[in-house]
Formats: C-alpha cells, structure tokens, sequence
C-alpha cells in the first residue's frame, strides 16, 4: 500500500517529535534528578528507545527516518527518492521544534525553573567535555556514516526481516554513550534545532554545525556502503 504524503509526513513529524521529546526529555528532566537521575546511560538508552520504539509505530508509514541526515544519506544511498526529501526534513524539523516547545513549558514549570544547557548540542565552550570543533568534526561525521552503515546494512532485503528497528535503536543508543561527553550527541539536524531554538544563544549560534557534519557524515556512509557492501538487490 502506497500511503500519501500527508501520512508519511504526519508519521516523520510524530517520530522525530517522539524522538526528540523522549531523548532530550530524558536529558532535561531525569538526567540529573536528585539520587535517583538516570545519568548519561539512561540518556543514551533514552534515545535508542525513541528511535526503536518510533520505528515500529511509524516506520511502516514513512520508513522511519525521524532525522534529516538519515533521509539524506538514504537518498544518496538510492533507498529514498529525492524529489521526497524538502517533505521529510520539513516535517522533521517542525515536530523537533514541537517537542522542544513542549519540553521547555514543562522544565520551566517550577519555581526557579532554570533550563541550562537545554540538551543541546556544542562543541568548544559549550561542549559537555570542552572539546574541539576539530574532535567535534570527526565525532559527528565518523557516528553518522557508521549510523547509515547500520541502517542500510540492516534494512536491506537480505538482511533478517523485522530487525531493523532493533538494532537501529540500539545503535544509537551506542553512539550516545561514545558522544554524549564530546558534542552531547546529535547526529540529527532536526533534533538539534528543536531544542537550539529555546537553549542559549550559542546553541543557535553553532547550530549550522550540527546541520552540516551529520549531513556530510550521512552521506559519506552512503556512499562506502554502495562502494564496498551492497548488493545487487540494493
């Protein structure tokens, strides 16, 4: 069944609203809650259940990319047709700003409220570990190409049906608990700008970065994977 644009953008906006929401949710709100915060892991895990869980529910709808980066590399990768694309990173963007609205009324919802950091993401001053723009570029290039390598490996048609979801979910839960310390983890365009817009002003100020190094990283693990691992199905 072919579903319409409507549908497929209606199920890339509550997936990427979803993710967003849920992950930067889980950073904002419980991340540092006293004694029992979950912490950097719980984060992580946070993040990869957004994706796992977003993968079912939407997936069969718009394929589930919840992210602009993956869109791009799938594109490129000859999985996702182009004329599609302006659609899905609209939609993309638009449920993440969504997301971050609804997370700021909540965070703010105390006296004293002070959202901080926001989650989002940074590299020199407004690095969680005071990193690089330099390790920042090979965090967020080198984390989204392996991303592509895995969601293309575990999408194609001679890969073990009904997995993928799984195992993406799990993946990003990984390149969480790698990256989280180095540019708070975005490897998603759209994630980073819903929450930018109500962060500080040096969130909005690097966040050109955060649109181009998942981009490039995207695409590049398209192409090492139609150079070096597809098959003649892909």
């Amino acid at each position: 069944m072919e579903h319409s644009n409507i549908q497929k953008w209606s199920a890339e906006f509550l997936g990427t609203f979803w993710l967003t929401f849920g992950g930067c949710g889980s950073a904002v709100l419980a991340a540092a809650f006293p004694n029992v915060g979950i912490g950097l892991l719980g984060v992580s895990l946070a993040f990869g259940l957004t994706v796992l869980t977003g993968a079912y529910a939407f997936g069969p709808i718009s394929g589930g990319h919840f992210n602009p980066a993956v869109s791009v590399g799938l594109a490129v990768g000859g999985r996702f047709r182009w004329a599609e694309l302006p659609g899905y990173v609209i939609a993309q963007t638009l449920g993440a700003i969504v997301a971050g609205f609804v997370l700021y009324q909540i965070a703010t919802g105390k006296p004293g409220a002070d959202v901080g950091g926001f989650a989002t993401n940074g590299f020199g001053t407004h690095s969680p570990g005071g990193f690089s723009m330099t390790a920042a570029i090979w965090t967020e290039v080198v984390l989204t190409a392996v991303f592509l390598l895995i969601i293309l490996g575990t999408t194609a048609k001679r890969a073990a049906a009904g997995f993928g979801g799984l195992a993406i979910g799990l993946a990003l839960t990984l390149i969480h608990l790698i990256s989280i310390p180095v540019t708070n983890t975005s490897v998603n365009p759209a994630r980073s700008t819903g929450v930018a817009v109500f962060g500080p002003s040096i969130a909005i100020e690097q966040l050109w970065f955060f649109w181009v190094m998942p981009i490039v990283g995207a695409a590049l693990g398209a192409l090492i994977y139609k150079a070096l691992l597809a098959g003649r199905e892909d």
